[in-house]
Formats: structure tokens, sequence, C-alpha cells
């Protein structure tokens, strides 16, 4: 799968420059100085306007958006979820994420349109 990703504001740009060096169309709304402070509704939004996955951090407030706008009928781009259980916090989290996220690009393991998942970490090979 191949659709585009939209990082949410707490993830580092540096996590799309490095994907965007291996290929991956992908913005982080950190940045562009014009989004921030965006509410999670406006950054789901920009998702499914974008037909972009939205990657977070945030899974409370992103998990019960998905149950609000099913429940209204709205369809989005995707969420993909990343779990600090899976991905501490720690001086590892950004190439971690990077190739995690590299890695269900290649395999397709993106959450397609209206859907959600966690993203597992990857293997470093």
């Amino acid at each position: 799968m191949s659709r585009p990703l939209l990082l949410d504001e707490m993830l580092s740009p540096a996590i799309a420059e490095q994907l965007r060096a291996r290929g991956l169309s992908v913005y982080a709304i950190s940045e562009c100085p014009h989004l921030y402070g965006l509410s999670d509704e406006q950054v789901l939004g920009i998702g499914a306007d974008e037909d972009r996955v939205v990657v977070t951090l945030n899974i409370a407030d992103f998990a019960a958006l998905h149950s609000d706008w099913q429940a209204r009928g709205r369809s989005h781009g995707g969420i993909v979820y990343l779990s600090t259980a899976t991905f501490p916090q720690d001086r590892a989290f950004l190439a971690a994420v990077v190739r995690s996220l590299e890695t269900a690009h290649r395999e397709g393991a993106r959450p397609g349109r209206e859907e959600t998942g966690f993203l597992v970490q990857a293997d470093c090979h």
C-alpha cells in the first residue's frame, strides 16, 4: 500500500524527512507552522481531505474520533497508532518508528481508509 502519511504534531519532522529519503510520501504537522495547534479532529480532517493515513501517539483521542466519525458516517484516510509500550520514547524511538513505517509501507501493512491499526516494531536487519 502506498498511500501517503500525515504525522501528528507530536512526531518529529525528522521522521518525515527520513521517510521521504526512503521514497515515502509523508509530511509532519510540525513541519508546517500554519498547522501548529490544530485540534485532533482538524488533523484527521486534513488526513481525510488529502487521503493520508494519520500517524499518532495520541491513541485515546484518535480512537474516540474514529468512533465518532463512523457513527456520523464520515470517512478518513486511516489511522496508525504508535504505542509507547511498543516504541518507548528513548534515543531509539526515531529510528524504530522510521524503520517500522518503512517496513509497513513495503509490506502493505498500513490500515486502509476508515481503518485503524497499531504499528508494530520492525526487526533490525
